[in-house]
């Protein structure tokens, strides 16, 4: 296909989109717009993946690379695709419009229309999000969800090179503030021009809902304040997850932790995380029911897990966000010195605080408390309930919010070092990794591996490594020491 006849097709496309403004009276217009940004030269011909939106786009990146428009790097391409795609994207003020005009007479349409559109105009990566290696893991917590990821491309050297010569501006300030809206992006920050986010309120101030462009599962959400301001969990995260879930019918909604070693990896925006999908952790059940003072009405107990959770549910969202309030109090000032748990260090430095994910079960409210301690030693100097260093071939990543709840991020890495763990396995010449080394005989010895059953060994095995990982980050073990131990943490909220 030739240059002009490839542009003429995405503009077809784009006059043909559900959601577009533009009529035919604009074709020559959007012609003159898209030939700008890829070059007028016609290059050798092109032929795109199909004639699908998407792929046409991607066609006229190779255009704009052949015509000198940008460099063949992954951040230019993003910044020029995000661009191409805003063409058929609505205004914010149109996409809030739609939005809140569906919601009034069915939230789930209105939901619906955003994920939609937010795959459809190329802002969530589906091609990308496709490439991840998924599948599950029976353990005696229940199925546990494993996904090696690798969707997110691997930064270019040269990209890196160029971006340290870039003048740091400081805005967006971060990742997660609103002014990303639109904003063209550039090598060293993510393009965000088909970027949009609906506008909506908690207690009265204005946050932001989006969904992630690199989805760790189904409709993966980003609920983000309005501010600036440092994540911390209070009183009002436990209101505001609860909110959240009420008016965003189907949803989950969750919150990393705030503290290093057990929180996320930006601490420095509050926002939450949520979406459509039912964790492993959400299908456990309570296997020790236990009573909180003052709250008859909140049903309550120790999840069957390998981190220590408190499960709360009712029908009063305030009395569950006191409740909630009063566990988190407790724990951020409790220490039993017999299990190693440790609320500060004496330079008062805190150690304790609760990753909390909330959900409506049919008309209740259902509030899950992880309880979290960041502490260091010299024997896991990476932190006393994090994956230890006999795990961390695996997974040596914080344990966080999508982690807690069952589902294991692992590093793209994992896809070839396991292919060459596979073939040493069945004897066969291999390069694996030396770290792999342990695990792998640990493996040979534990059963009768061969080429037809080799991957799903290999699956399984992992699997088994992220149960201990879960074990590893739970500050109550699930065994009679640490049960009793749990039991007093509890007896202590009650005095």
């Amino acid at each position: 296909m030739q240059a002009r006849e490839l542009i003429q097709t995405f503009i077809e496309r784009v006059l043909a989109f559900p959601a577009t403004d533009y009529t035919k009276d604009d074709q020559q217009y959007l012609f003159n717009v898209v030939l700008d940004l890829v070059g007028e030269a016609d290059a050798a011909a092109i032929t795109p993946a199909s004639q699908q939106l998407i792929d046409l786009k991607e066609a006229l990146l190779q255009l704009a690379i052949a015509n000198h428009q940008i460099n063949d790097l992954a951040a230019e391409q993003d910044i020029l695709g995000a661009k191409l795609m805003d063409l058929v994207t609505p205004l914010p003020s149109a996409v809030n419009r739609n939005f809140w005009t569906l919601y009034a007479t069915d939230p789930q349409k209105a939901l619906a229309y955003f994920y939609e559109l937010s795959q459809a105009n190329d802002y969530i990566k589906v091609a990308a999000i496709a490439k991840n290696i998924a599948y599950d893991v029976d353990t005696p917590y229940g199925s546990l969800e494993i996904t090696i990821n690798l969707s997110k491309p691997e930064k270019d050297p040269k990209q890196i090179a160029l971006a340290k010569t870039m003048k740091q501006t400081g805005y967006p300030k971060c990742q997660l503030c609103l002014e990303n809206e639109g904003y063209a992006g550039r090598l060293d920050f993510p393009a965000r021009r088909n970027h949009r986010i609906v506008r909506f309120e908690i207690d009265h101030q204005t946050w932001g809902f989006q969904y992630s462009p690199y989805a760790y599962f189904n409709e993966h959400a980003i609920f983000l304040d309005g501010k600036h301001e440092p994540m911390v969990i209070s009183a009002k995260t436990f209101s505001d997850l609860l909110g959240i879930v009420k008016q965003f019918p189907g949803y989950f909604a969750g919150s990393n932790a705030d503290l290093p070693i057990v929180g996320g990896s930006i601490l420095t925006h509050e926002h939450y995380q949520g979406g459509r999908h039912d964790f492993p952790m959400a299908k456990a059940v309570i296997d020790t029911p236990v009573q909180f003072k003052g709250y008859a009405d909140i049903k309550a107990g120790i999840v069957n897990w390998p981190m220590s959770v408190i499960r709360l549910t009712g029908d009063d969202g305030t009395q569950m966000a006191a409740l909630a309030t009063t566990i988190l109090d407790r724990w951020q000032h409790y220490s039993d010195p017999e299990v190693q748990v440790l609320a500060q260090d004496a330079d008062g430095t805190p150690h304790h605080t609760i990753t909390p994910i909330a959900r409506m079960r049919g008309t209740q409210f259902e509030l899950d408390l992880v309880l979290r301690d960041n502490q260091t030693s010299a024997e896991f100097p990476d932190g006393l309930y994090h994956p230890h260093a006999d795990v961390q071939h695996i997974k040596k990543e914080n344990i966080g919010l999508i982690e807690v709840m069952g589902l294991a991020i692992l590093p793209p890495r994992l896809k070839t070092e396991m292919a060459e763990v596979e073939k040493y396995l069945c004897d066969q010449p291999n390069e694996m990794a030396a770290y792999h080394q342990t695990w792998a005989d640990h493996i040979k010895r534990a059963q009768t591996v061969t080429r037809a059953n080799v991957t799903e060994v290999v699956q399984t095995a992992i699997g088994k490594v992220f149960k201990r990982v879960l074990e590893d980050a739970g500050v109550y073990k699930r065994n009679p020491q640490g049960q009793a131990a749990f039991q007093r943490f509890i007896q202590n909220i009650n005095q």
